[in-house]
């Protein structure tokens, strides 16, 4: 594999970095540097998503019939380094990252057609409601039912861990169309308007410390939802098959750029942070020691990530080995989220609830700590979680057992 990047692509960089500073403006960059989890509030984020969209960039690994803009492995690297190195917001993933590449493959021409070309310019926000209260790793036995009436699927149950559902138009959901066949054969894949009567949203609360309206997570209440049977994505019962599909997409996201991102932030940290024995924690030999530790874990997952997506322009499927960068990937962000805090000391306590207030101008700024102690204690909270969402890591090692070693012929 050639790391070096040709003329071409030293080209596509400098684009890459001069659209940067010209579209991430100064109420973004402050909006972000308030944020918990890498998003914006939904004011912020759908001006970012329409930034993008607007330069052609918001989905880059669309197919150009729908929007994409044919870059080749090496060109989404690029642009997934270098925003993540400016700071950039994160891209909401339910809708051009996940539930997009399911209607690509599944959907109806009518469904491509309606709904496409809005998540890909975010005119419509988008939830996911897969799991359920008892139903989270052990997915194949959710219980919202879904019973056929005429034209129409009546949706009774409820959904939990609904990540930004307050801010969602539409949800993608697994529901149970049959009850007398094995459980994951009696599964549909659903696509709801959050309009419809019959459904509420229930706040949950986490511990990075959200107010109402700005938190992540929430659970959902079906009773009695009329949704359209022209909603359902390809064949009842087959939504098992297209959940799988969109798996390898939630899963595969890419790590290495975020986690360099990180890194850099610890770096910045520590150049101004007091060490405990005088001068600057940069300069503290453990704190070095356990630094080049995880930056050597860190460009081990990137060069991983290079050899893994080259290989997928030449049709490779992603599969089981999505499951490992996942694994792999949010194992290091609650790594690097922990080590700023302790990078910190005690500038790590103290973080406002309310993040985005004082940029919205809805309160008065309060800083007890340095700038730079901003919703670092936030994220090391907020990253509890991420061993634990798209299928528990515990998941994960038994897939990649099953699926890559065994078919190895690794035995234990």
């Amino acid at each position: 594999m050639n790391l070096d990047y040709t003329p071409d692509e030293l080209a596509f960089r400098d684009e890459v970095r001069a659209w940067i500073k010209q579209a991430y403006d100064a109420e973004l960059k402050q909006l972000m540097s308030q944020s918990k989890n890498g998003y914006l509030d939904k004011a912020g984020q759908v001006k970012w998503q329409k930034k993008l969209a607007a330069k052609g960039w918001a989905a880059p690994g669309w197919p150009v019939q729908y929007g994409g803009p044919d870059w080749t492995p090496t060109q989404r690297y690029i642009f997934q380094s270098e925003t993540a190195a400016a700071g950039c917001p994160i891209v909401s993933p339910m809708g051009i990252a996940m539930v997009a590449y399911v209607i690509m493959e599944y959907g109806s021409e009518v469904q491509k057609q309606r709904f496409l070309p809005k998540i890909l310019n975010t005119d419509e926000c988008w939830c996911q409601g897969y799991s359920e209260p008892g139903s989270g790793s052990d997915l194949a036995s959710l219980q919202m039912s879904a019973v056929r009436d005429g034209d129409h699927y009546v949706l009774n149950g409820s959904k939990i861990w609904t990540t930004h559902a307050q801010w969602a138009d539409w949800i993608f959901c697994l529901v149970r169309t049959n009850r007398e066949a094995k459980a994951q054969s009696g599964i549909t894949f659903l696509l709801a308007d959050m309009r419809t009567p019959g459904i509420s949203i229930r706040p949950l609360p986490s511990l990075d410390g959200p107010i109402d309206g700005e938190q992540e997570v929430n659970q959902l209440f079906f009773e009695n939802v009329r949704v359209p049977v022209e909603n359902r994505i390809g064949e009842e019962g087959l939504g098992w098959t297209y959940a799988k599909y969109l798996l390898q997409f939630e899963r595969g996201t890419a790590y290495g750029s975020l986690l360099r991102y990180l890194l850099a932030k610890i770096r910045r940290i520590a150049r101004e942070q007091p060490a405990n024995g005088g001068g600057l924690l940069i300069d503290d030999p453990d704190f070095r020691r356990r630094y080049a530790e995880l930056a050597v874990r860190v460009e081990a997952v990137d060069a991983a990530e290079l050899r893994f997506f080259s290989s997928v322009e030449s049709g490779t499927a992603i599969g089981a080995m999505s499951s490992m960068f996942k694994l792999v990937g949010t194992e290091l962000q609650q790594a690097l989220s922990e080590f700023a805090v302790e990078a910190l000391g005690p500038d790590a306590l103290p973080f406002v609830q309310d993040s985005f207030a004082e940029v919205r101008g809805r309160a008065p700024p309060v800083r007890p700590v340095p700038d730079h102690a901003a919703a670092v204690t936030p994220l090391y909270f907020n990253y509890r979680k991420t061993s634990i969402y798209a299928g528990t890591n515990e998941i994960q090692r038994n897939l990649l057992a099953r699926h890559v070693l065994s078919a190895a012929g690794v035995r234990g």
